[in-house]
C-alpha cells in the first residue's frame, strides 16, 4: 500500500506529518521494517525514532542547515535521550534555533510508538505473520491492547470535556507508556520494550 492510499475516516498524526513534510516512501519503509519483509523485524519504538529523525532531517534541510552524516542522529539523541543533561539539551536547542529551525513546531510533529502502531495497522492494514504466538508475544500484545483501551477512553473523555467547554486543549495526543524500573540494575524501560528486548540490564547469569 502506498503512502497516499488511506482508509476511510479521519487521518492520523503519522499520515498528516508524512504529507506535511513530503516524506514520500517513509510509510513503505516503516511497514517493511515492522513486518520484517527484508530481514529482522524492527520494534515500534525504534520505528518511531526513525520517523522522528526523518522529520528532523527534513526540517534541517529546509532551514538550509545541510546536516552531515550522523549529525541528525546525534542531534535527535541530544533532544530526546534519557542520558542527556539539561545543559546539553539547552545548548543543542539554541543551536537549532540559530540555524533557523522552528523546534517547537518540529517537536510537536514527533510521534510516539503507539501512533506508529496505529498508522501501520489501521491506515496501511499491515499485519505480522506469526505462525504460533509465544508467551512473550502474548503478554506484549495484552499490554498493548490495555494501553490502547486506556488511550481511547482518555481521548474520548478529554474530547467530550473540550466540546462542552469544561477544559481548553489543542491538538492533543494521549501517551500511555507503562514504565518498569528494576531496583537491582537501575534500568528503566517501557513495559513492552522490556519484553521485546528480553529483560532489563541485569546479568542473566547472576
Amino acid at each position: 500500500m502506498s503512502d497516499t492510499e488511506s482508509t476511510p475516516g479521519p487521518r492520523g498524526k503519522v499520515e498528516r506529518v508524512i504529507e506535511a513534510y513530503g516524506l514520500d516512501g517513509l510509510g513503505d519503509e516503516l511497514e517493511r521494517r515492522w513486518t520484517g519483509v527484508e530481514g529482522e523485524r524492527e520494534s515500534l519504538r525504534s520505528l518511531a525514532d526513525r520517523f522522528n529523525r526523518a522529520v528532523l532531517r527534513r526540517a534541517l534541510d529546509e532551514a538550509g542547515a545541510s546536516p552531515l552524516d550522523g549529525e541528525v542522529e546525534n542531534t535527535y539523541r541530544l533532544l530526546r535521550g534519557d542520558d542527556v543533561s539539561p545543559g546539553m539539551r539547552t545548548e543543542v536547542r539554541r543551536q537549532l534555533e540559530r540555524d533557523g529551525v522552528d523546534l517547537d513546531s518540529v517537536e510537536s510533529d514527533f510521534v510516539s510508538h503507539q501512533a506508529i502502531h496505529t498508522y501501520l495497522r489501521e491506515h496501511r492494514g499491515a499485519e505480522l505473520e506469526v505462525e504460533e504466538e509465544s508467551r512473550v508475544e502474548k503478554e506484549a500484545r495484552t499490554i498493548r491492547r490495555l494501553q490502547g483501551r486506556i488511550s481511547v477512553v482518555t481521548e474520548s473523555g478529554l474530547t467530550r470535556l473540550a466540546n462542552a467547554g469544561d477544559i481548553t486543549i489543542g491538538d492533543f495526543e494521549v501517551l500511555t507508556d507503562v514504565q518498569v524500573y528494576c531496583g537491582d540494575c537501575g534500568s528503566q524501560y517501557e513495559a513492552v520494550e522490556l519484553i521485546e528486548r528480553g529483560g532489563c540490564d541485569c546479568d542473566p547469569a547472576d
